[in-house]
């Protein structure tokens, strides 16, 4: 039997990495504090701080077929790579595509220059530091994957969730977007993201791989949403300058409008996933992703407080003010 090691495994995308692994038939332990919620089902969970001493010492000389790091901070990821990479017979290292320096380039692939780690409360930074260190200490036993943006059901940072919950809210009324005309959203869901590390673990991958979805225009993710949410009201565009006068911000966090990104990151959305696609990668269609995601945001209440995204009534009147905004222009001209 496969003996699987992941450091984390509570929270969102390693509890979905744990429950497929065990779903493989390994047997999977979990290090984790378990604040982040419950261990999946037929995982055991060794709770431990990583940040105190001897953090891992209940989990030494087990050899682990596999052991998967999640972490950013890297005095984490280096306690575990001097603890445990010796007698892992592979490492797989979660990383991020915001580990690349520029987001410029359309297609951009792995080869892409990276960021100087020289901030690690910079979470790009921090995990090119945790790559670095990984690559020393595990060599040509390591996997790096570098996941884009995470969608699906549990997200609980709220970004990819906000739009089809918020027009299934909505319903006839009217919702506000930013104007997406040339604007692409690429995401990945995180049931195909563990699938494809789960058995990427199996065959025992290395080197480097973004693990990305495949590219989508923005209106084609509203129009998709408005399918799915039965939402029959009215999209009303509002342009980046007028947006940003008003308080709202782009890409994440309380009073933003999520996944909207400025004109200068046309490659953040467009990474290449050629790599990705020749090791075996398979992603579900976005319909099926946003019908998952709806339900659960229905469980959790369509009304709730988000991490990310508009209140209602902040949005009804920013709807408003861009009314007014817009019949004082016609009647002066």
């Amino acid at each position: 039997m496969t003996r699987t090691l992941i450091l984390g495994g509570t929270g969102w995308l390693g509890r979905e990495l744990a429950t497929q692994f065990v779903h493989r038939g390994d047997e999977v332990t979990c290090l984790a504090r378990g604040e982040s919620g419950v261990v999946a089902d037929g995982a055991t969970l060794v709770t431990a701080d990583r940040t105190r001493d001897h953090a891992y010492s209940k989990v030494l000389g087990q050899g682990w077929d596999e052991v998967v790091e999640l972490s950013y901070e890297l005095p984490l990821v280096t306690g575990a790579l001097k603890a445990l990479a010796d007698s892992a017979a592979h490492w797989t290292l979660v990383s991020t595509v915001s580990v690349y320096a520029t987001n410029d380039a359309v297609g951009a692939d792995e080869s892409a220059p990276v960021l100087a780690a020289v901030d690690l409360d910079h979470y790009g930074q921090a995990k090119v530091a945790a790559e670095r260190a990984a690559e020393q200490a595990v060599g040509d036993r390591l996997l790096i994957a570098r996941p884009g943006l995470i969608a699906g059901p549990g997200d609980e940072s709220d970004r990819f969730g906000y739009w089809v919950a918020r027009l299934a809210l909505a319903d006839t009324e009217p919702v506000l977007v930013p104007e997406v005309d040339g604007r692409w959203v690429q995401v990945i869901d995180v049931r195909d993201l563990a699938a494809w590390i789960v058995r990427a673990s199996g065959r025992r991958s290395t080197g480097i791989v973004n693990a990305v979805g495949r590219p989508h225009l923005f209106a084609d993710l509203l129009r998709a949403a408005a399918d799915v949410a039965e939402f029959s009201g009215a999209l009303v565009p509002a342009a980046d300058l007028w947006l940003a006068e008003h308080g709202v911000a782009n890409w994440s966090g309380q009073r933003s409008l999520p996944l909207w990104l400025g004109e200068d990151a046309p490659g953040f959305f467009r990474r290449s996933d050629v790599e990705f696609r020749a090791r075996g990668a398979t992603t579900r269609s976005l319909s099926e992703t946003l019908r998952d995601v709806l339900a659960d945001e229905r469980q959790r209440g369509l009304t709730r407080d988000r991490l990310a995204g508009l209140t209602r009534a902040d949005e009804l009147a920013l709807l408003d003010e861009l009314e007014k905004s817009q019949t004082a222009r016609t009647v002066s001209r």
